[in-house]
């Protein structure tokens, strides 16, 4: 993993502060997440104290600090889906899998992602799990719907 990180932040070395993002975002893109290790080395390649960096990087949503679980679930949490119950779809989902939104499970099954919006506004609330969208979904649904992808790991 070091060798990537070093090899992306070797082509920004005579950047600036402006590089940040778009080479946070490579970082990311090639890495699955920002690691300490990438956040540290970032600061020192663009001479940006390490806070400065985390601050950036945690402002924007865009950022994960572990990687994905194998089950990537982004729940809605846009108007529509938030008015026909999503807060409440999420606190179960994180009750459920032991997790808050933006962690991934001890075991790299799971991981969870709020998002604006996913688009699916007539099918709210609306959860994905890797790109599979599942409608309406409510407390009770969620919980087959996590069980299903568990019983998948098992076969």
């Amino acid at each position: 993993m070091e060798s990537s990180i070093d090899n992306i932040l070797e082509s920004y070395k005579d950047h600036g502060r402006d590089s940040l993002i778009p080479l946070l975002q490579e970082i990311q893109e090639k890495e699955g997440f920002l690691s300490e290790i990438a956040i540290v080395k970032t600061g020192k390649t663009l001479n940006i104290p390490t806070s400065k960096i985390f601050g950036v990087a945690t402002f924007y949503n865009q950022f994960r600090f572990e990687p994905k679980g194998k089950n990537h679930i982004q729940i809605c949490r846009g108007t529509a889906c938030h008015v026909l119950g999503s807060a409440t779809v999420l606190s179960e989902l994180e009750k459920h899998l032991k997790i808050k939104a933006g962690q991934t499970t001890r075991d790299g099954l799971f991981s969870i992602e709020v998002v604006a919006c996913i688009g699916a506004c007539g099918l709210a609330p609306v959860v994905t799990v890797n790109g599979e969208f599942h409608a309406k979904v409510t407390a009770a649904s969620l919980k087959n719907i996590i069980e299903s992808y568990k019983v998948q790991e098992e076969v």
